[in-house]
């Protein structure tokens, strides 16, 4: 019998156990004396049965032992066998003993009971360990997969020396991409880094992006004959320098500091700021490696990446000169926003005033209609400082255009009216040289007159200007405008709805929608809402003199886009393109957002077939891959040019009836109207034909007949009149104009100006895949006739001509090039090289000219089925999305290439979260708003892409290129809702409200939309808020809910948040497999 451990960490004796050696027990003597055996049994048959008991024993032992083992201890003692075969040897005498006493009927009972322990506790000897008071805290049983005491439920699925992890089931959870240990483990940047040896950087080397790997297999080695192992002895030398050398190497490389490449182009920055301190460009590329390290997700991101920003250009601003560094104070005045008080940051403002820019000017104003402190009044006083501080005709209209959005996201659509009505008369599109000579005070004084006779303005039927009344002498008008319908269309909208916030808020935004002018004191709405009325001392101080024809055209491309007509570029042609973060009002506006989001049915996923017991898939749906968001360079794509003809019907161009839906058609119209100056205005004629086309096309064909009449020999006016054939389908009228214009004397006289002309016939024949005709009217053009060498020579003179056109020509230039394109593409064997050449980003000539490579080759391919490779193309078109991000025509050519492929990986790059942080550059407001659609474009996969579209936005809400703007925070709450997450909502839309705080419908939304996140207290703290800021509203919120039970609203909310829960439980199941 074995000796129990003497070990300190056990008691001496087992006290737990109850003593068994009392006197509860008879001697065995006695029993068995006392006890008469029923039957006698055969010795053999009792060491028979004893031999079994023992062997079973003995398995039952070694299965228990061997599931209490470890592995690698059952592998120890295997290898270790020959150590412990002595103590199974004695382990097997001691039970032999044990059966012979109980055969024998002598076994002592009165020894203590106990249990031998094989295995032993490694901790019993550990430092630390247990002692005598600890106890265990579980015991394994089934092979060390269950504990004793817990359900057949709970398994044991990992152990260690101090712990154990049960699971329900059979399996570890493993760590998903979700969880928090795996998100933290993403953020954290690499401490570790791979460095390469010398010799191994030039072992393997890349060929276009990849490594080359042998074909062949390697020859086999013959072993050495045995003759040659002598001859080591001689080489003993050899190889203990080479090792020595080796040695050598790895030291030099183990001392070698390995830094990280962010230090490495860190330390880089540094060496070259030391040398030219003044590098604009080095300071913005410090800065934004340094704030890559900081991820936008991470807590407190904004501030840390605020106190990196004004420490690294608070050292750039005392080495560079004043001019260049404007857009490093914008920087750090923008940084000190989330750091400084506001006493501080008012003196930073100010110190920054002396350098006299614009750009500080606008900041200044657009920082002060984010902070609202003083509300629409302080935006009107600062408005007025910027206006008296701008040098030149362009400054003062960026101003105006940025106050003009002020007023109408604060509701005050009235006066931004009164404002565009009366700069435009002032500007006096069509006004004689005894206007312009008067004194820019008189003109003013005349137009307030003009004014405050309430006559009609422009934009209105039967207005003349103020022009025509001060040459007829002044007259009293007897004849007034028309009375306007007013405010009270919107009263009925939302009498349905039971919530009177909702109806409140809906009629607030009802009457915010058209974009009416003012209405006059005699009109039955004016005293209902003072504001619809504006006196011109009101608009007076924001007037100012226009007399460029540039100005003049710019006021009218604002003017536009202010009704609703998107103009591409336009913020670039007046200023900068960062002004689109506020000008892109359109695309909040109801159509935009019904055409950027996804309706409810394109959103459902679609459930697989099954035939035959057999599993098919659906086929893929796809949306129109060009959508709704329209934006390139100017110039770079006219506004009656089209990306493809299909059945006699533009398929996608500037304007279509889905743009200008929302749109007050006939005030547009007498907006171009009244607004052209002369007969000899081709840019503005054009916009007018684009306009008419989006609704009738045979209006606009008429009214391109007028136009013609007025100018018989003007060529941009025969081009869009052909153009207007060919949208209307008739391919042999617009044939016949080509064919009358360009053998005309007028186009003989201006030869390279009828380029533009030959290229457009070219086109129209080869996208009707009558090649023949195409060749002839290129060879033409040309003024080459024949085949063979003709064909040569005509494509050699098609290239002079090209080139002989100066630089300031250059659509005039590309229109020849292609037409020489074109004319190689048709006569040769292989692509030219204009549509494989690498494409070049930089100024828009560059766009252009990558727009019609990549349109021609486009064409080809998928228009006339031509048989090229398409990868090709969709290289070209994914190199040229990364290179012109902001350019859509690119994106919709390359989202139809994608279509069907199956790579959702490529299309899904385009609306990833980029990592770069370069300040100078990035997407713009029309490209975000793109990558939205676009996770939309396949249907079904809605529900897929609104966590990727959600983390988009919210880095574009931190980024400087479009940080802070209303349109994206609308367009954030939009997504949210939505998604059905009105608690996340609700706190983007508070968010949306400290950033944005003169928006008034971001507010809105909380009583409309988001309402049931909302209590009718918190609703009422925003109205006050609202009220406090001098947001316009039309009634006020008491008048809406005197005699409202409150208790009502609050079932209603519960009921809600019941119909939420069980959508939630449904979608849940129906995306349960998943």
């Amino acid at each position: 019998m074995s000796v129990p451990p003497s070990f300190s960490s056990f008691p001496p004796s087992f006290g737990s156990f109850p003593d068994l050696g009392g006197s509860s027990r008879k001697d065995p003597e006695t029993i068995s004396s006392s006890t008469h055996a029923p039957r006698r049994r055969d010795p053999k048959d009792e060491d028979k049965q004893s031999d079994r008991r023992k062997k079973k024993r003995d398995r039952r032992d070694r299965r228990s032992n061997l599931g209490q083992i470890p592995s690698s201890e059952r592998g120890s003692r295997s290898r270790d066998s020959q150590d412990h075969g002595k103590a199974f040897h004695d382990d097997e005498r001691i039970k032999a003993e044990e059966d012979s006493a109980r055969r024998a009927g002598q076994q002592d009972v009165s020894q203590p009971v106990f249990f031998s322990d094989k295995k032993g506790d490694p901790l019993s000897i550990q430092y630390g360990g247990i002692y005598s008071r600890d106890i265990p805290k579980y015991h394994l049983v089934g092979w060390g997969r269950k504990a004793l005491g817990l359900t057949s439920a709970w398994t044991i699925v990992h152990r260690s020396n101090r712990s154990v992890e049960v699971v329900v089931g059979g399996r570890r959870k493993l760590l998903g991409i979700g969880d928090t240990v795996s998100r933290r483990l993403l953020e954290t940047t690499p401490r570790r880094r791979l460095m390469a040896s010398a010799e191994a950087s030039g072992k393997y080397q890349e060929m276009d992006g990849f490594i080359p790997l042998p074909s062949r297999k390697p020859h086999l080695v013959e072993p050495k004959d045995y003759r040659s192992i002598g001859s080591l002895k001689d080489h003993g030398s050899e190889s203990d320098s080479s090792s020595a050398s080796a040695a050598s190497d790895s030291d030099d490389d183990d001392d070698r500091t390995a830094f990280s490449s962010n230090h490495e182009k860190m330390r880089s920055l540094e060496e070259q700021l030391s040398v030219d301190p003044s590098s604009v460009s080095t300071w913005l590329s410090l800065l934004s490696l340094s704030l890559s390290q900081v991820p936008f997700a991470s807590k407190n991101s904004s501030k840390v990446r605020s106190d990196i920003t004004l420490s690294i250009l608070g050292r750039a601003l005392p080495t560079l000169p004043e001019g260049p560094s404007t857009r490093i104070r914008l920087l750090y005045l923008h940084a000190g926003e989330e750091l400084w008080t506001s006493e501080k940051l008012e003196q930073e403002w100010e110190k920054a005033f002396t350098a006299g820019d614009i750009n500080i000017f606008l900041a200044w104003l657009d920082w002060r209609i984010r902070n609202g402190s003083r509300g629409v009044d302080g935006i009107l006083e600062a408005a007025v400082r910027v206006l008296a501080s701008a040098a030149s005709e362009l400054e003062r209209l960026r101003v105006f255009w940025r106050l003009t959005c002020a007023l109408r996201q604060a509701g005050f659509i009235e006066r931004s009216m009164a404002l565009f009505q009366a700069q435009a008369d002032l500007a006096c599109f069509h006004n004689s040289p005894a206007i312009s000579q008067l004194p820019f005070e008189e003109q003013i004084n005349n137009l307030e007159e003009y004014w405050d006779l309430e006559a009609p303005r422009i934009g209105e039927p039967g207005s003349t200007g103020w022009v025509d009344w001060y040459m007829a002498g002044k007259p009293e008008r007897t004849s007034r405008r028309a009375p306007a319908s007013g405010s009270s269309t919107h009263v009925a909208v939302a009498a349905s709805l039971s919530d009177p916030y909702q109806r409140w808020a809906q009629t607030e935004v009802r009457a915010d929608e058209p974009m009416r002018p003012p209405l006059r004191s005699t009109d039955s709405d004016a005293e209902l809402d003072p504001y619809a009325t504006i006196l011109f001392s009101d608009i007076r101080p924001f007037l100012f003199e226009l007399t460029s024809k540039r100005s003049k055209g710019l006021l009218r491309l604002m003017w536009l886009s202010h009704l609703g007509l998107h103009v591409p570029d336009l913020e670039a042609m007046a200023g900068t393109d960062d002004d689109d973060r506020w000008a892109q009002v359109r695309l909040v506006s109801r159509s935009y957002i019904k055409a950027i989001f996804p309706s409810s049915t394109d959103t459902q996923g679609f459930a697989p077939e099954s035939h035959a017991g057999i599993l098919v898939g659906r086929e893929k749906q796809y949306m129109d891959s060009f959508g709704p968001i329209k934006d390139w360079s100017h110039r770079c794509i006219g506004p009656l040019e089209v990306s493809e003809f299909r059945n006699g019907e533009a398929r996608w161009a500037m304007w279509t009836k889905e743009d200008i839906a929302g749109v007050d058609v006939e005030f547009v119209r007498t907006v171009f109207d009244q607004c052209r100056m002369g007969d000899d205005d081709v840019e503005w004629d054009l916009l007018t034909l684009a306009f008419e086309a989006a609704i009738d096309v045979k209006r606009q064909v008429r009214l391109s007949r007028r136009f013609l009449a007025s100018v018989p020999e003007s060529l941009p006016h025969w081009a869009a009149h052909a153009r207007l054939e060919r949208l209307r389908g008739r391919l042999d009228e617009a044939r016949k104009v080509y064919q009358t214009v360009l053998s005309s004397p007028a186009s003989t006289r201006s030869r390279l100006s009828a380029g533009p002309l030959w290229w457009d016939w070219a086109e129209m024949e080869w996208l009707t895949n009558d090649s023949d005709a195409a060749t002839s009217v290129a060879l033409r053009a040309a003024e080459v006739e024949g085949l063979g060498l003709a064909i040569l020579r005509g494509r050699r003179a098609l290239e002079a001509t090209a080139l002989d056109i100066p630089e300031a020509l250059w659509k005039v230039r590309e229109a020849w090039t292609r037409l020489g394109v074109l004319l190689e593409l048709l006569t040769g064997d292989s692509l030219p090289s204009f549509l494989t050449a690498p494409l070049e980003a930089g100024s828009v000539v560059q766009e252009s000219m990558a727009v019609a490579s990549l349109g021609m080759f486009y064409h080809h391919i998928s228009t006339l089925k031509s048989p090229t490779r398409p990868a090709v193309l969709r290289e070209r078109l994914e190199k040229a999305v990364e290179l012109f991000p902001n350019n859509t025509i690119l994106l919709g050519m390359f989202l139809e290439m994608q279509r069907g492929q199956g790579l959702w990986g490529r299309v899904r790059e385009l609306g990833d979260v980029s990592i770069s942080c370069d300040v100078d550059c990035g997407k713009g407001i029309s490209r975000r708003v793109a990558e939205i659609w676009l996770g939309g474009w396949e249907k079904g996969r809605w529900f897929w892409e609104v966590e990727r579209i959600r983390g988009s936005l919210t880095v574009a809400i931190a980024s400087e290129r479009t940080r802070r703007s209303p349109v994206l925070w609308r367009l954030l709450l939009e997504l949210e809702i939505r998604a059905g997450d009105l608690e996340r909502a609700k706190s983007f839309l508070l968010q949306a409200i400290g950033e944005c705080p003169l928006v008034k419908d971001i507010y809105m939304q909380a009583f409309d939309r988001i309402r049931p996140a909302f209590s009718a207290h918190e609703l009422r703290s925003l109205w006050e808020t609202m009220v406090e800021r001098g947001l316009r509203i039309r009634k006020g919120l008491e008048e809406v809910i005197e005699g409202w039970d409150e208790g009502q609203g609050s079932h209603m909310e519960e009921e809600v948040e019941l119909d939420e829960i069980e959508y939630n439980a449904r979608e849940l199941a129906r995306l349960k497999p998943y």
